[in-house]
């Protein structure tokens, strides 16, 4: 497992362990296996067994330390949807927060240079790189996005922004992005959205949209199905933009 953590999972229990490590719970103690292989159960000294499971998308979500309200997966799912982002692309996103969406870019084998202006919070986004097992793509860097583009010395293929002066930085898309490139910005608020397709029109780029992205749990049962009455799923706004060099 080249000492990366697992999840150690009984019914609603979940664990995370690094091989060799060792777990005290009121299940007895359990010394995790440096060979231990996903897929297998474990046991504590008491006879009790753990399912040992690879950590994926959802399992980071839940269980990186957070540092504020983290981009949902399906916001998340629809930036990579929208941009295409892939593999060897190259990432410059501000606002890391948690570190979610670094993260799941950073295993789809995208290198991604972040930004964040609270440096305790860059710290534990540093922490969290190391957990998703992705540091090695992944550059963590404490500072404001907005007072480095100066000082930036390549071209991205995607701007991913989540900050609350995202239209400053969509300015500079052009100079930013590799032809064909995305810009996405994600806002708690719609008038932060408006900001960013002004940003984004007077800079010249194209394909602009913005989504407001609401979710419904379908509820099954003997009377028959519909959607929940829980509430209606609203996260944010995502706004998307394409920087298209002109011919002339």
């Amino acid at each position: 497992m080249s000492g990366r953590r697992v999840l150690l999972v009984r019914g609603n229990r979940e664990f995370l362990l690094k091989p060799g490590e060792t777990l005290e719970s009121d299940l007895g103690v359990l010394e995790l296996p440096e060979d231990v292989e996903t897929g297998t159960t474990v046991e504590t000294h008491l006879g009790e067994e753990y399912e040992v499971r690879r950590l994926r998308g959802p399992d980071l979500f839940d269980h990186l330390e957070r540092t504020g309200a983290p981009m949902m997966p399906r916001d998340i799912g629809l930036v990579i949807g929208h941009t295409g982002v892939a593999s060897d692309d190259r990432v410059l996103d501000a606002g890391t927060g948690t570190g979610v969406l670094a993260a799941y870019l950073g295993r789809l084998g995208v290198d991604v240079t972040t930004y964040e202006r609270n440096a305790e919070f860059a710290d534990v986004a540093r922490e969290n790189m190391e957990l998703a097992g992705v540091s090695d793509n992944i550059d963590v860097r404490t500072g404001d996005l907005t007072e480095e583009l100066d000082d930036l010395e390549e071209t991205f293929d995607v701007v991913t922004l989540d900050t609350g002066d995202a239209a400053a930085v969509v300015e500079h898309a052009p100079e930013l992005l590799e032809p064909g490139g995305f810009v996405a910005t994600y806002t708690p608020f719609v008038e932060s959205s408006r900001d960013c397709v002004e940003a984004a029109r007077e800079a010249g780029l194209s394909e602009i949209e913005t989504l407001e992205t609401i979710q419904r749990q379908m509820d099954f049962d003997e009377r028959g199905s519909r959607p929940s009455t829980a509430g209606v799923g609203h996260t944010g706004y995502l706004t998307f933009a394409r920087f298209i060099p002109q011919l002339e």
